[in-house]
This record gives structure tokens, sequence and C-alpha cells, in this order.
């Protein structure tokens, strides 16, 4: 009778044991899924503050004349330049 309990309290032992370590496993690889993700969200608010600030660059006024003269050959309007419709009826 004794050796029975002494074989199921050591089978329960041995099953407690294993729980732990895989309890402790599973630990381990939920803390690595967190650090991982953490480091994505750092990336990921690096890469919004520079695409506001690509934003607030590109829709600037003076790069937008730069762009248009340089790689539209386009020109300033001028008072001498420009031509005004009148109406012809009445």
């Amino acid at each position: 009778m004794t050796g029975k309990i002494n074989v199921v309290l050591t089978a329960l032992l041995v099953g407690c044991a294993l729980s732990v370590v895989n309890a402790r496993y599973q630990r381990n690889h939920l803390i690595n899924d967190i650090e991982k993700l953490a480091t994505q969200q750092r990336q990921l608010e690096i890469d919004w503050a520079q695409l506001q600030l690509d934003q607030s660059t590109l829709g600037k006024n003076e790069r937008i004349e730069q762009i248009a003269r340089s790689e539209l050959n386009m020109a300033p309007l001028s008072p001498a330049r420009t031509q005004y419709l009148t109406e012809g009826g009445k």
C-alpha cells in the first residue's frame, strides 16, 4: 500500500514539475514576444515622426515652387505676361 502511494505521489510530483517547466517556457516565450512588439512599436513611432516631418517639409510652398521651376520649367506669373479678357457684349 505504501509503495502505491509513493508511486502516485512521485507521478504527481513529476507532473507538477513538468507543469512548472512548461509554464516558465511559455512565460519566457511571451516575454520575448512583448519585447519584440515593444521594439516594433518604437520603430513605428520613429517612422511616424519621420513621415510627419517629411509631410511638413514636402508641403511647403518653397519646395513646391522649386520643383515647379526645376522639373516642370515653370516661371512665376508676372503682370507683363498677364492677359485680361473683357466681355465683348452690350
